[in-house]
């Protein structure tokens, strides 16, 4: 079984192309939402970040405000360095107890998890290859706009991240995601069909 990445930068196509990967029968594990879980009422990442970047970031239902919490970190990179500090090594643990239980599950082609940081964290390193999914940085402006985002927290969110270009640099197949959902399903599907061949070769 491979055990592939797919990444990309914020609002650049990668749950479209995850999605499309599901449909077409690979099992596909999401890791931000995996750090969103770890930050719920009584798990351990919860404690530490509320100690961390203060306990009045909790609601009165006792779960974490992200968008507060991003606000913080986005603003201020030793901030969230410290954030993945604390999200990525659990993270990361629960990707590799995932893998093995695909492989020992009979998965035989290929499993994917997506992430945002798969380059910036390391884990690269765990992995057989890497899907990249991208789009024209004016589009992931637009897109994060059109999801509410205003334009100086879009930027943010943009420059946190690793440059494109660098994450393609590291790609063993690359998503054009600018165009139609239909072009993104065409290389989603020859993707499909390189990794099948290679797993069975």
């Amino acid at each position: 079984m491979l055990k592939f990445g797919l990444t990309g930068g914020i609002a650049s196509g990668k749950s479209a192309v995850s999605a499309l990967l599901r449909e077409m029968g690979f099992p596909v594990l999401d890791a931000d939402s995996l750090a969103h879980r770890l930050m719920e009422p009584g798990q351990p990442a919860r404690e530490e970040i509320l100690q961390e970047f203060g306990a009045d970031l909790a609601g009165p239902d006792g779960r974490i405000d992200r968008a507060s919490l991003a606000t913080i970190v986005f603003a201020d990179s030793a901030k969230l360095t410290k954030l993945n500090a604390i999200l990525h090594p659990r993270v990361e643990r629960i990707i590799l107890d995932q893998f093995e239980e695909w492989r020992r599950g009979g998965v035989r082609d290929a499993a994917f998890v997506e992430a945002a940081l798969l380059v910036e964290s390391g884990f690269v390193s765990h992995l057989d290859g890497l899907i990249v999914a991208w789009c024209e940085p004016e589009q992931q402006l637009e897109r994060l706009k059109a999801r509410g985002m205003n334009e100086v927290d879009a930027k943010r969110r943009i420059l946190a991240q690793l440059p494109l270009e660098e994450k393609l640099l590291r790609a063993t197949y690359s998503i054009d995601c600018s165009g139609t959902m239909e072009s993104t399903r065409a290389q989603v599907r020859a993707l499909a069909v390189n990794l099948r061949k290679s797993s069975a070769s």
